[in-house]
């Protein structure tokens, strides 16, 4: 696992420990922040976003290194992201940690205005931590849920699905927290 673009472009990361921890593959990850462009603009610096399941923190890790003005890693179990995080000792003060079941971990601090969320496949947990993200978000905040190709996905209401894009497993359904 490496760093795709940004600042710090080739840094290796650490890779999971676990077999359970499925890390985005570099090329949806590159899809996925070229959907951000699309979207935000180039400039992410008045930008945050919330990693949610974040595993390896590698898609946070990549948003510090792509210039968003802070991330929030959100994972029950965070070994492996506290080792990839350690990494970025330049940035650590745009980073924070909730450790916590997505589900049901409460809001704390600032809002953010962008999410990835990639919860573990086929396992019903995608909509719980969606209805419970609600209060972790600003208005109109871009969300990227990633789920698997096959896996039925509907959202909550405070959800307005804009688009959606297959990446080998991977379906990233694209959409907006309306609140």
């Amino acid at each position: 696992m490496r760093i795709i673009g940004g600042k710090y472009r080739g840094k290796k990361l650490i890779s999971p420990a676990s077999d359970k921890v499925r890390p985005t593959s570099d090329k949806a990850r590159e899809a996925m922040f070229n959907i951000l462009r699309s979207r935000l603009g180039n400039d992410f610096g008045s930008h945050r976003l919330l990693d949610v399941f974040a595993g390896s923190g590698a898609f946070g890790c990549e948003a510090l290194s792509q210039g968003f003005a802070g991330v929030g890693l959100v994972d029950i179990a965070t070994t492996d992201l506290l080792k990839n995080t350690a990494l970025f000792v330049a940035e650590k003060s745009r980073i924070e940690i909730f450790k916590g079941d997505a589900a049901t971990i409460a809001p704390r601090g600032e809002k953010f205005d962008v999410m990835f969320m990639d919860a573990p496949y086929n396992q019903g947990l995608t909509q719980k931590a969606l209805l419970n993200m609600r209060g972790w978000l600003c208005a109109k905040a871009l969300c990227l849920i990633e789920v698997r190709k096959d896996e039925d996905c509907p959202l909550p209401s405070e959800y307005q699905q804009m688009d959606e894009r297959r990446y080998g497993l991977a379906k990233v359904i694209v959409a907006e927290f309306v609140g």
